[in-house]
């Protein structure tokens, strides 16, 4: 859908991101809405933009847009998608996705319903390191897949004025490290090693200014004795000339070998008894997640033109993470593993 127009609601932090993304895809955004008019003319006048209005449900009433994006935060989210349901309109929602598990299900039990595309913008799994490791689990080179782990380190969670500059919200959430950060990972590591079936978790909070947890290790469990541990803390740094980019390191172990990922979005595989060589792959435009944003739109792109294509993180499918996350913190709160259902995953 080369040329699709796009109406984006809200231009805070990311969503500068999200326009450039569009332009890249070779998307046209035809309007910008935040309840701050200033911001969305700031952000319109950016980019060309015509249309600016802190009404979105104005604009999505009579807006000639072929999609939404949505880049609000959750308590904003439920009745904009359901403005755009009503319109017909296919969606692209930012994550965290709904209040909660109940109404990311109604939203998505409700799109489906309709028959109109309701997507999660969850864009790690785009990342082009992501898409290069499912590529080589899939061509064998780890032969039967023993784990992964993941260290989360992007060195922005310290001190007094932590998360001022760049997102200030996050001060304030009393759940940050999981529904924040983890829940990428969560959702990365289904698409690496299936579907979760229970997890193990201890969650921390070291800097005593913000609300929220800031650390934690989870452990997670996967058929055929698959096992993940993320390991986050976003206090800490690691080796990487931007700290954002993979904003950590992970391993992925096979009986054939270990594929590392570095912090500079380098993959490297030391085989079984043998030494470790860089594997050499395009690793995507400069910057944090590789292009991944315009790589998930290009994605939900390429759907809208042909439904036939396959569609990843429709909203039905996102629900998974948000169980998944859900029993993280019910782990962290009893102090136990905790299985997920097989029918809700």
């Amino acid at each position: 859908m080369t040329g699709a127009r796009v109406a984006v609601v809200g231009a805070g932090y990311f969503a500068p991101v999200h326009v450039a993304a569009w332009h890249a895809c070779g998307a046209h955004v035809v309007a910008i809405a935040d309840r701050d008019a200033m911001r969305a003319q700031a952000l319109a006048a950016a980019w060309g933009v015509s249309i600016a209005t802190d009404d979105a449900h104005d604009l999505l009433g009579r807006t000639s847009a072929d999609l939404v994006d949505l880049v609000v935060p959750p308590d904003s989210q439920g009745p904009l998608v359901r403005a755009a349901i009503a319109r017909g309109l296919p969606t692209i929602c930012q994550k965290p996705f709904g209040r909660d598990l109940v109404e990311a299900t109604e939203l998505a039990q409700l799109a489906d319903r309709c028959g109109v595309a309701l997507v999660v913008h969850e864009n790690f799994r785009f990342s082009p390191w992501y898409r290069e490791c499912r590529r080589l689990i899939e061509s064998g080179l780890l032969g039967r897949l023993y784990g992964a782990a993941v260290r989360l380190r992007p060195g922005d969670g310290q001190g007094e004025s932590a998360y001022l500059e760049r997102q200030p919200a996050f001060r304030t959430m009393p759940r940050l490290l999981v529904r924040e950060t983890a829940i990428h990972f969560i959702d990365v590591f289904r698409y690496l090693l299936g579907e979760v079936r229970a997890v193990t978790a201890r969650l921390r909070r070291l800097n005593p200014v913000i609300a929220g947890e800031d650390a934690g290790v989870v452990i997670f469990e996967f058929d055929d004795d698959r096992m993940a541990v993320f390991d986050g803390n976003r206090l800490a740094e690691h080796p990487a000339g931007d700290l954002r980019r993979t904003m950590g390191e992970m391993w992925l172990e096979g009986e054939r070998g270990v594929l590392r990922l570095d912090g500079d979005a380098r993959l490297w595989f030391k085989p079984f008894g043998g030494d470790e060589r860089e594997r050499a792959y395009a690793r995507g435009a400069a910057g944090p997640f590789g292009g991944a944003v315009a790589s998930l739109q290009a994605h939900v792109l390429a759907h809208l033109r042909d439904p036939s294509q396959p569609l990843e993180n429709a909203a039905r499918d996102y629900l998974a993470n948000l169980r998944v996350q859900d029993a993280i913190y019910e782990s962290h709160h009893k102090g136990a593993r905790v299985a997920l259902d097989d029918d809700a995953t």
